[in-house]
């Protein structure tokens, strides 16, 4: 007797896989869709959503209203490359990264608010 019999039973040193080949690509497809599903549904709108922004932030003027990510609005001032410069009232300026700013909004909006 083998001492090696006692820590594998014979049953289960002898049942092999007779699967086919084909077997473990099938195994693998349900991860291949999970992934697919995640990239269509968060990858490639997140891109869409970022591509959006810097867009916004490239078209931004002089004058424009905008509101930042913390709540603040205020009239574009003064542009930089990467600050911008609000004023949030009459003679208060603060200054901003760029993509700090959420929304650009309609001419006119302050004033009515």
């Amino acid at each position: 007797m083998n001492p090696l019999d006692l820590l594998i039973p014979v049953a289960h040193a002898q049942a092999a896989s007779t699967g086919k080949p084909g077997d473990s690509l099938m195994n693998l497809l349900p991860f291949v869709i999970l992934f697919a599903v995640f990239i269509f549904l968060m990858v490639i709108p997140q891109s869409r959503r970022a591509k959006q922004h810097r867009e916004m932030l490239a078209k931004l003027q002089k004058g424009d209203e905008v509101v930042t990510n913390g709540g603040l609005a205020g009239r574009v001032a003064d542009l930089g490359d990467a600050f911008i410069t609000l004023e949030i009232a009459d003679g208060v300026k603060a200054k901003f990264q760029k993509a700090a700013i959420a929304v650009v909004l309609p001419k006119g909006s302050l004033k009515a608010a």
